[in-house]
């Protein structure tokens, strides 16, 4: 059975890499390039292949995207296109997700090819969204596409995500399909991050602010000393970093610890004013025994003691500006347990991860959605210069994928592992 599922894999492979590298020649850099060409990619492809399908749209205007590409004049550009496919049986829908904006280039000539080439080298896909994540976005096509004629025999239904706006944090495409009332709601979602050795099944959460610190201003020079808000931010965070942090959450399965990080500091302007506003950026990575409300106080009590210990005009102030529970599936939860048999079975050496960066799984997880988050294939250059994707693996990949959707879909149908246990 696995040899059939592998041929079937190569079968398709070609076709996967070609649609994959349109897909890279379209640059669809989050904050920096329109959405609008690399969606179109993928809308004639799925139009070719009787896939339904549709956008969903959201409000770029606060990412600093190019602006809407479809000629409405709306901010509220495209920012995913949604296919479904309802089984004819009764059974939960499951998502299949890759996003398909892409980090920036960065220093484009420290690159040795093209960002946007698509080309292949030495067994290589190149360019950047080869790896993250327009390889698994062309892999979650040509499954639609295998699995339409058979939909009737099917339980439940088959949703494939493919989103953008992903890479500027506000996760705009996910966020469009669950707020779209017409979409199924998915019983768990499986997301096409790269990486042959692991299954992501949870991640820390996050909690993050926004700190304004306020001081006294005055001349540089002036004989009369105030202490500044520079000043007292360096103090605040000098306090940030020394706050003490739980360890792992004895007993709860979750191996990472709480970390809490001042990732932004802006204040001051010329040289010979001491400025009164500080404004420094606040990231807390939270775990299960130490989540948003506990990583609030901390901030909270903190920031009172700077108050306390540097008086000011005013208190500082703590503006929180997003929030993600942290996530853990165990290994036999869905849809963990299909796709890490199904990567078994397509005999790849998988392990489940919990991974230290939040992604959409958190998203999900706040709504209450189990989600896997990163198996695909090997890679390099993810979100740095050179970024490639090997392409040996990818009929494996693709295999695992399909025979995971099998399981979750035909939900008596056990494979061989499942019946040698």
């Amino acid at each position: 059975m696995r040899e059939n599922v592998q041929q079937a894999a190569r079968t398709d492979a070609e076709s996967v890499v070609r649609l994959a590298q349109e897909l890279i020649r379209r640059p669809s850099r989050a904050g920096i390039d329109g959405y609008g060409p690399v969606l179109a990619v993928l809308e004639e492809w799925l139009a070719e292949h009787s896939l339904p399908y549709r956008r969903l749209h959201g409000d770029t205007r606060d990412t600093g995207a190019a602006g809407n590409t479809d000629g409405t004049g709306d901010a509220r550009e495209p920012v995913a296109l949604l296919v479904e496919l309802p089984g004819g049986r009764p059974g939960p829908w499951w998502t299949l997700d890759a996003c398909v904006d892409t980090a920036p280039y960065g220093d484009e000539t420290a690159w040795s090819f093209p960002p946007a080439c698509g080309d292949i080298a030495d067994g290589w896909l190149l360019g950047r969204g080869a790896a993250d994540s327009k390889l698994a976005a062309a892999m979650f096509c040509h499954l639609a596409a295998e699995l339409r004629p058979r939909a009737a025999s099917l339980h439940g239904g088959l949703a494939i995500l493919l989103d953008a706006d992903e890479h500027t944090g506000r996760f705009g495409g996910a966020r469009a399909y669950l707020a779209d009332p017409a979409a199924a709601r998915p019983a768990g979602v499986l997301i096409g991050y790269p990486g042959a050795d692991e299954v992501v099944v949870g991640g820390r959460g996050l909690w993050r602010a926004t700190l304004t610190v306020h001081g006294t201003s005055g001349h540089s020079g002036s004989r009369r000393t105030v202490t500044g808000a520079i000043t007292r931010a360096a103090h605040l965070v000098r306090l940030l970093d020394a706050a003490e942090l739980p360890t792992a959450h004895a007993g709860s399965g979750f191996p990472l610890p709480p970390k809490l990080s001042v990732t932004a500091l802006h204040g001051g302007q010329g040289f010979s004013v001491t400025p009164d506003l500080c404004e420094l950026n606040v990231d807390v990575r939270t775990a299960p025994g130490f989540e948003a409300p506990d990583a609030e106080a901390l901030v909270r009590r903190e920031a009172a003691r700077l108050d306390t210990e540097l008086p000011a005009p005013r208190p500082t102030e703590v503006a929180p500006v997003a929030a993600w529970p942290p996530f853990h599936l165990a290994e036999d939860e869905q849809p963990a347990r299909a796709l890490l048999h199904a990567a078994a079975e397509a005999g790849l050496a998988v392990r489940p991860k919990i991974a230290g960066p939040s992604n959409i799984g958190n998203l999900l997880a706040g709504e209450g959605i189990p989600a896997t988050a990163g198996f695909g294939v090997p890679y390099e250059g993810l979100h740095g210069i050179d970024e490639r994707a090997r392409l040996a693996e990818l009929p494996q990949v693709y295999a695992a994928y399909r025979q995971a959707i099998s399981t979750l879909l035909q939900p008596g149908r056990r494979t061989a592992s499942a019946r040698r246990t």
